[in-house]
């Protein structure tokens, strides 16, 4: 890997919740357009984005134990380098830990599932459990798979604001996928995220 890249992501601006309530679908077939950084920036901001001074996220997270971490395979952003990024809520940034990107090698490992490849962006949404269950025990397994649900469902309404379509995988190896990004941390779902075929 080279130099370490951290990318600085746009504001955020305000959206209309009703109307994305209404049209959010999952969505398997993308276009070959690229994303914009502004869309990516929305995405992430949707996903586990900072909302206050006290460190507060777009989630809510028992105790508030954050146990997630973010990460997310560039394939066609203009203005982003493709390869494998991590975000970091606190700065809304992302920082690239592979120099190139794996979709393909996401896809596989989640039982052959192509459109996963074709995405120009794919998140990997992944738990430090530890961070929750010693807080409340083996009650906290429960909790990090809620935050798991929150995080899908931000991103799904975010995409859908944006003309954008997604899907939650979870049908896939986990252990290949911690191998592909060299991760410690267990990943709990994949959001591919690309333009829809109209």
């Amino acid at each position: 890997m080279g130099d370490t890249m951290e990318i600085q992501l746009p504001d955020i601006e305000e959206i209309k919740l009703e109307d994305v309530l209404i049209k959010r679908r999952s969505v398997r077939e993308y276009c070959s357009s690229p994303l914009t950084l502004r869309e990516l920036s929305h995405i992430l901001f949707a996903a586990y984005g900072v909302t206050d001074e006290r460190g507060f996220k777009t989630v809510p997270s028992a105790g508030a134990t954050y146990p997630l971490e973010i990460y997310v395979n560039v394939r066609d952003v203009v203005g982003v380098e493709e390869g494998v990024y991590k975000y970091i809520p606190e700065r809304h940034s992302i920082v690239r830990i592979l120099d190139e990107e794996v979709g393909h090698e996401l896809a596989l490992a989640a039982l052959k599932q192509m459109f996963i490849a074709i995405a120009p962006i794919v998140l990997i949404i992944a738990a430090n459990y530890e961070r929750t269950t010693r807080v409340y025990g083996d009650r906290g397994f429960r909790y990090v798979h809620m935050e798991v649900g929150h995080v899908a469902q931000n991103v799904y309404l975010m995409a859908t604001s944006l003309g954008l379509g997604t899907v939650s995988v979870g049908a896939f190896y986990d252990n290949e996928i911690r191998e592909i990004l060299k991760i410690k941390e267990y990943p709990l779902l994949l959001m591919p995220v690309g333009r829809k075929i109209e």
